[in-house]
């Protein structure tokens, strides 16, 4: 389902399928009456989950794939220049990088949420990103080790 352009600004939510979908969903109280839109892979449990919303399907695989990166890169410019994004809230994958660089060039907060799984080592995609980041948000205070800066909000599963 693809979403009207207004002038009201909206939060972004963009996720790999999958769990970094279901960690972002799990924010369902906070983003409730916000106006949001969401960036994921267009697969059979996204279109389930996302079902009603208004979604920006993204291209995947992400992983090594230098040809989905670049368009992905596309994607989020177009999609950062014809909606009126507010924040970008992503726990990654591969398809945070090109939406949170594409948001700070245009000077729009960018919120990373690292995944729950990743106690004792760096995700790729939030080193990735770290550079591009507004707010760099925890699940666990053992992660606080490669995030010094983080901000720690505790399991949002």
């Amino acid at each position: 389902m693809s979403g009207s352009i207004d002038d009201s600004g909206q939060v972004l939510l963009v996720g790999s399928s999958g769990g970094h979908l279901a960690q972002l969903l799990a924010l369902e109280p906070w983003y409730r009456e916000r106006r949001r839109a969401w960036v994921t892979f267009d697969t059979p449990d996204a279109r389930s989950l996302l079902d009603g919303e208004d979604v920006v399907w993204a291209h995947h695989p992400t992983t090594r794939n230098v040809r989905n990166l670049v368009r992905n890169a596309f994607l989020a410019l177009k999609v950062i220049r014809r909606r009126r994004v507010d924040a970008v809230v992503t726990t990654g994958a591969g398809v945070a990088l090109p939406f949170v660089v594409a948001a700070r060039l245009r000077r729009i907060p960018t919120v990373y949420i690292e995944v729950y799984d990743r106690i004792d080592s760096a995700t790729l995609t939030a080193r990735l990103c770290r550079p591009f980041l507004s707010a760099m948000l925890v699940q666990w205070e053992e992660q606080r080790r490669m995030y010094p800066e983080a901000t720690v909000v505790g399991n949002l599963l």
